[in-house]
């Protein structure tokens, strides 16, 4: 089956920085959405038309992957807003009540990058932001989307996985 939106493809990849520094490895074939929001849109325009077997290696710069970084997504807050074990890494979804910077996004996913005694770091930025990546990855299968992903526009995994990166070396998905 040629790749075609919409429809479901079986990728694996192995995802390194503009340095060649890897970051990840999914060796396991994992099902994502083509033609909603499971892949970035580069990623889409490379397998567009494509079909299983096929391999392909791709620079994604900071634009077409995660974005440049916004040092505006960066705050700090009241320690005493954060329960009692917070740690670099930790990720909390929009600010904690009382925060000292209303102004920020709520929608966020925010990750913890310091504690100190009287105040916590947290950056709202995606892990990956102003990076450049390397993505070299290979079509496993391809199949016909399922109504329930269309409506969905996801398989409920894929690369948007991507975005939960967390940024203390764990894995990307």
């Amino acid at each position: 089956m040629i790749i075609t939106k919409p429809c479901v493809v079986t990728l694996t990849w192995v995802l390194s920085d503009g340095q060649n520094y890897h970051l990840d490895a999914l060796e396991e074939p994992t099902e994502f959405y083509f033609g909603g929001e499971d892949l970035l849109p580069k990623v889409e325009e490379a397998l567009e038309g494509q079909e299983a077997g096929f391999e392909t290696h791709l620079h994604l710069e900071p634009e077409h992957a995660f974005g440049e970084y916004d040092s505006q997504l960066v705050c700090f807050e009241d320690r005493r807003l954060f329960p009692e074990g917070v740690e670099p890494g930790m990720r909390f979804e929009g600010l904690p009540p009382g925060s000292a910077t209303p102004d920020m996004p709520a929608d966020t996913i925010y990750t913890v990058t310091e504690v100190y005694p009287s105040h916590v770091v947290l950056d709202g930025n995606h892990p990956l932001a102003g990076m450049a990546l390397r993505l070299a990855l290979t079509i496993r299968d391809v199949r016909e989307a399922t109504p329930e992903e269309i409506d969905a526009g996801s398989v409920g995994s894929g690369l948007v996985s991507v975005l939960d990166i967390a940024p203390t070396g764990s894995p990307l998905h």
